[in-house]
């Protein structure tokens, strides 16, 4: 277990004290460890890629731990009212149907090669700097609702362009001659 996968793996049992933190309204405890996790997330990375410490483990903990956090922040936020639940659903059914979508085609014998889209990173990102903005203006009683509205549109645009792009390269993997593997 080198540095970056325990590091990675601290932002993955952080997430259920920020769960905790926002369901009991402790929005700037939220906050600071919302930022420590973005943090830990650059740190973890940069010292795999600086030291040579890249690992098959670490090529899926940190992913998972990405999602860990996007998921439970947002159906959180969503069920304490802060953020529109539809926005919760639409965040969460993407990454089911991507994980459905590669299962599926594994128990077919066509697995999917596992290597994020652009619009999938962009979109990331995007849902990443949201829940940043909304547990900011919460934390920090900012009132921020045009950066929140406008954070909110990006974060729904790129959440469909990147259902239309995993669909669209979904339909064409699974319509080919040859499993990838």
């Amino acid at each position: 277990m080198s540095i970056p996968n325990l590091i990675t793996l601290a932002r993955i049992l952080s997430v259920p004290i920020m769960v905790w933190a926002i369901m009991t309204g402790w929005m700037l405890a939220a906050f600071i460890l919302f930022l420590a996790a973005g943090l830990s997330d650059a740190i973890d990375g940069y010292l795999a890629k600086r030291f040579g410490m890249t690992s098959e483990l670490g090529a899926y903990l940190d992913p998972l731990a990405d999602k860990a956090l996007i998921v439970s922040i947002y159906v959180t936020l969503g069920v304490a009212g802060e953020i529109p639940r539809w926005l919760v659903i639409l965040v969460v059914s993407r990454d089911i149907m991507i994980v459905s979508a590669v299962l599926l085609a594994w128990l077919v014998g066509k697995p999917l090669p596992m290597k994020p889209l652009l619009v999938s990173k962009l979109n990331t990102a995007a849902q990443i700097v949201f829940a940043g903005i909304v547990l900011a203006s919460l934390g920090l009683h900012i009132v921020a609702d045009w950066v929140v509205a406008a954070a909110m549109g990006v974060v729904t645009l790129l959440t469909l362009l990147s259902v239309a792009a995993y669909v669209r390269e979904w339909v064409r993997h699974m319509g080919s001659d040859e499993a990838i593997g």
